[in-house]
């Protein structure tokens, strides 16, 4: 299939766009029940013990697409989060949002919601009752040690999406460009950041312009798809070093729907458990006993009230699971 002029590659392409397959790493997905009554699996690509971050996204879970009335979709109550923000991501479906911030707000496709923790911040995700099929993602990123304790703070974002008749792209972070069209997303971030939505007809192809200090990696939801020369299946997320200018994506015969992700190296060790990103074992253990003395789980002093009030009349807030037996050791990506 013929490409039009703005999806043609550059005259001169830097090496990375032609390289072999084993310069794009495979990130193969975990399954995980995520809760409820009947437990609605989620796929985990981030993190994993191969590779902890890209740029500072530190987790991703994929899910659905779910009859909900058969898996029961996203019930998950009121549970914490310290040191990231949530990034919130649909395809189909609907989510309730509410956090300890006093935001309340409605996830839907196309629409990015983006939670910072920061200092720490209490939120619940509920299905609406509308929805009958879920489908989306789940994103975190690291903040780094200069935002990590900021105040909390919550924005939405719907991205216009650029197009042609053989691809679409919608950016919810950062920028990104193809050919001669761009796009920038408003959504504050503490690090160089970049997330976006790309849908590709059968056989359509594309040259995404890219910053060369930034790693990336592209989540395959469905289709069939090469990047890089490299394919995918589908709920894979493959893994692009930093030193790319131009991501290459090819469909075959089927239409892709993918996430694009990327963003600068944190260089950071950071030390992620349960719902709480910190920097140390007792930072981390300090978080937890916080949270459960606030909650009435356990007794402790929670007179800083880190993790904020809430809404009364809403589903009892999720203790934190106990700790493990061996110190927490902070994540540390291979070189």
């Amino acid at each position: 299939m013929a490409m039009s002029n703005l999806e043609q590659a550059p005259a001169e392409i830097d090496c990375c766009a032609g390289e072999s397959r084993a310069e794009v790493e495979t990130l193969e997905p975990r399954a995980v029940p995520l809760g409820g009554p009947r437990a609605m699996t989620v796929f985990r690509t981030l993190p994993q013990k191969q590779r902890s971050l890209i740029g500072a996204w530190c987790f991703l879970d994929h899910y659905g697409p779910d009859e909900v009335e058969v898996t029961g979709g996203m019930d998950v109550p009121r549970h914490p989060h310290t040191g990231l923000q949530t990034v919130s991501w649909l395809f189909t479906g609907g989510i309730n949002h509410i956090d300890s911030a006093g935001h309340e707000a409605l996830v839907r496709p196309g629409e990015v919601n983006l939670m910072t923790a920061g200092h720490g911040i209490s939120h619940s995700e509920i299905v609406t009752a509308e929805t009958r099929v879920l489908h989306g993602a789940q994103l975190w990123t690291a903040l780094p040690d200069s935002a990590r304790n900021m105040p909390p703070t919550f924005e939405n974002y719907r991205p216009e999406p650029l197009h042609t008749d053989q691809w679409t792209m919608s950016v919810f972070l950062g920028s990104f460009s193809i050919g001669e069209l761009s796009s920038t997303s408003p959504v504050q971030t503490h690090t160089e950041l970049s997330g976006a939505e790309i849908r590709l007809q059968p056989g359509a192809e594309v040259f995404i312009s890219v910053p060369s200090h930034h790693e990336h990696g592209v989540l395959l939801d469905s289709g069939s798809l090469q990047v890089n020369g490299h394919d995918l299946k589908v709920r894979d997320l493959g893994f692009i070093k930093a030193g790319c200018t131009t991501l290459h994506l090819k469909a075959g015969d089927e239409p892709v729907l993918a996430l694009l992700i990327g963003g600068e190296p944190l260089n950071e060790n950071i030390l992620m458990w349960w719902n709480f990103v910190g920097r140390t074992h007792e930072e981390v253990l300090a978080f937890r006993a916080q949270w459960q003395a606030e909650i009435g789980a356990e007794p402790g002093d929670a007179s800083e009230d880190r993790f904020g009030p809430f809404p009364p009349n809403t589903p009892d807030p999720l203790p934190a699971p106990a700790l493990p037996t061996v110190r927490l050791r902070p994540r540390v990506n291979p070189s």
